[in-house]
């Protein structure tokens, strides 16, 4: 190995600029080494992450290839020849990975180790006596500086003596710091080839240990062993490549097909209509009730098993019986302004359902296949012959029944074209009368012949002076959380009560009582009445927001306020008793039919499950009102005996101040003992003084009796 280059320790004393200039030399060189083994450290700690990654992952893949056999696969069935060849993989793979386990203990202990040492104790210890040495170098040149300012002519033993001392110590210091430095730099030399080479030797030495271990486990049978997997597989492709050509045929085909089909509703000329059906599946629309006069669509997949139409929806694994559909009767049906719609109903005629198919074609095929099973045609022995014969009589099925709303139009009279009241004749209960109703007159509840409001009307419409007298003006746009947007402050923005619900309005009408809740009952059941009659589904949603002054319908679009009910015209408040969405409250004006009179009108609305939390929060309302008007009496009564004692006190006051005058007059008359020619003088002061004192005393009396 050529000679290294020494920084010369002798002349370290000396100090002259040759040895500093080589100095920097070595110092940079130092700073080189630095930066490059800093690199090198960081690439090898890469390696030996990278190992030990390697090494844990290999261990995991081992183990997971040992739970093969735990693994219950839906479609993988009991492949024992798999397991077992997982398994000699998994041993295989457990050596390897005992392997990778050895090689980084290999890897940590002669390569991250040395170059570790280098970095942390030898580059750290040049940085050190370079910081040393710069600290004793400045402080011998301040000295030196201090020694050569001694005077010559004004000459101080004991300050010569301490400069002396000072240079003598920063000398010394800066000879002893330089040379450990300059020994510590070219010692660098020495281990910057150490360390470059020691953890490369035992990165080599750690490889070759672990290819000799690889060598060992890897022997012939194995080699044997892979061979055999690699042929399998071989054949797994081909089998692979085959079944995939066929299933690439059977789409293009099947594309070509079914292209017609893609069509909603195909046309019929090109797939007829096939009566003689007894079985059928496919996807429907069913519908569901949601509320007395709302409901949803469902879509689920239909098919037929014997006698019994099951109904599946997507994601199940097997159907539920929907209806039994032996003797049962079909018929299309219009419904909610949707085509291809059919109504089943059961033999008894205690369960319908409404379903819809998605074209013309499926809904009249339904319609027959459900009558031909209706007809218990699938128990013959040949159903599509017997289908066949009473096919007149399922084509008399698809025709269209008139709607509610048109049998309702051909039974009304011919002189009957006002809009509908809210008196209706209907037997039937609509789950809303209360238990105490049928000992009640109806007509004590609602008056005769009362008009139904279906929708909301603004209450500054010029038809309607007395509302717009009660509710106050509408029609300005409201924040719904009582905050102000500009310098006008809300009517409700020092309530302590905002609640707000989203609520849709059902009508309204006029009532002639409003001190029971059965006129909230009564008023639901005749307004739910009209609507199912007269296909009036259209509801109009609207925030409600209740506050401690009044009730607001505010258009949840706009904000704008639709209408606002004073909460001390609310006088009563109720929930269905049985569909809790439902809620109304009856509210009392002056005004109505009689202008003279206080009318009551209740309205009704349907919530998302808030009835009776709404109907509470209303209750809340009028308390926290109540309180605060109690608050407010007991607060002016406060006041209005404090303003009582306080004139009191004013009275109390002026008659002390009397008192005290009169007796500073009687004192001055009483002390005055002059001459006879200021007499007349006198008598006219006191006779004054006692017009004076008996005015005040009669004044002062009569204010105390008022008081």
């Amino acid at each position: 190995m050529p000679g290294i280059d020494k920084l010369p320790i002798e002349e370290t004393l000396e100090d002259s600029p040759q040895t500093r200039s080589l100095l920097g030399v070595f110092e940079e060189d130092a700073t080189a080494i630095s930066n490059y083994m800093n690199q090198l450290y960081q690439a090898m700690h890469r390696i030996y992450d990278a190992q030990n990654e390697l090494s844990a992952a290999t261990h995991l893949t081992s183990k997971l290839l040992k739970e093969y056999e735990k693994q219950r696969f839906p479609l993988g069935g009991d492949d024992e020849v798999m397991s077992s060849t997982l398994q000699q993989f998994s041993k295989v793979i457990d050596e390897l990975s005992s392997c990778h386990a050895v090689l980084s203990t290999q890897l940590a202990d002669a390569m991250m180790f040395p170059i570790s040492q280098f970095k942390e104790r030898d580059l750290k210890e040049i940085l050190t006596l370079k910081e040393v040495f710069q600290i004793a170098s400045n402080d011998h040149d301040a000295a030196i500086n201090r020694y050569s300012r001694l005077s010559k002519k004004r000459e101080n033993d004991k300050v010569k003596y301490e400069v002396t001392e000072d240079v003598y110590t920063s000398r010394k210091k800066q000879h002893q710091t330089m040379m450990h430095y300059f020994c510590a730099l070219n010692t660098l030399q020495y281990k910057k080839k150490i360390a470059l080479l020691e953890p490369l030797l035992g990165y080599m030495q750690a490889q070759m240990s672990f290819f000799k271990m690889g060598s060992e486990n890897l022997n012939g049978q194995l080699e044997e062993f892979l061979a055999n997997i690699g042929t399998s597989v071989q054949n797994v492709r081909r089998e692979m490549d085959g079944d995939v050509e066929t299933m690439q045929q059977t789409i293009e085909d099947l594309e070509v097909a079914s292209d017609p089909l893609y069509v909603p509703d195909p046309d019929p000329t090109k797939f007829p209509v096939n009566r003689n059906l007894t079985r059928k599946a496919g996807y429907l629309n069913a519908r569901n009730k949601t509320g007395l006069v709302s409901s949803t669509w469902d879509r689920q997949f239909y098919f037929t098993q014997g006698g019994n139409l099951m109904s599946q929806a997507r994601g199940d694994v097997a159907g539920g019986l929907a209806m039994d559909i032996d003797n049962c009767s079909v018929m299309a049906v219009d419904c909610e302004d949707r085509r291809y719609c059919f109504q089943i109903t059961s033999f008894d005629g205690k369960k319908s359902s409404i379903l819809q198919a998605e074209s013309k074609k499926d809904h009249e095929e339904w319609i027959c296949t459900i009558n031909n099973i209706s007809k218990q045609i699938y128990l013959s022995e040949n159903p599509e012959e017997t289908a066949a014969r009473v096919n007149q009589s399922a084509l008399e099925a698809v025709t269209p029944s008139p709607s509610f709303q048109q049998r309702h139009e051909s039974l009304r009279p011919a002189g009957q074209s006002r809009p509908p009241t809210a008196r209706t004749s209907s037997s039937g209960s609509l789950g809303s009368e209360s238990t105490n109703l049928a000992s009640l007159s109806l007509d004590s509840l609602v008056a005769p012949d009362t008009p139904i409001q279906f929708d909301i009307i603004s209450p500054v419409c010029e038809d309607q002076p007395g509302q717009a007298k009660a509710f106050g003006q509408g029609g300005r746009r409201t924040n719904p959380f009582g905050e102000s947007g500009g310098s006008t402050k809300s009517e409700t923005e020092d309530s302590i009560l905002h609640q707000l619900f989203i609520v849709r309005f059902l009508g309204s009408m006029e009532v002639k009582s409003d001190g029971h809740p059965d006129v909230v009952y009564e008023t639901m059941r005749q307004i739910l009445a009209a609507r199912a009659i007269h296909n009036i589904f259209r509801m109009t949603e609207s925030h409600l927001l209740v506050t401690c002054d009044c009730l607001k319908l505010i258009d949840p679009q706009t904000q704008v306020t639709r209408l606002t009910f004073p909460l001390a015209c609310v006088v009563l408040y109720a929930t269905h008793q049985e569909n809790k969405r439902l809620f109304g409250f009856v509210l009392r004006t002056s005004g109505g039919r009689s202008e003279s009179s206080l009318s009551s009108v209740c309205y009704i609305f349907e919530s998302n499950n808030e009835g009776e939390k709404i109907c509470d929060s209303v209750g809340l309302a009028k308390q926290i009102a109540l309180h605060a008007e109690l608050d407010r009496r007991a607060s002016e009564k406060q006041k209005e005996i404090e303003r009582v004692k306080e004139k009191q006190q004013k009275e109390l006051s002026k008659q002390k101040q009397i008192e005290k005058d009169l007796e500073e007059q009687s004192r001055l008359i009483a002390a005055s003992s002059r001459p006879n020619q200021a007499g007349s003088e006198g008598q006219l002061v006191l006779s004054s003084s006692q017009s004076e004192e008996s005015d005040l005393g009669e004044e002062g009396k009569k204010r105390e009796s008022e008081a």
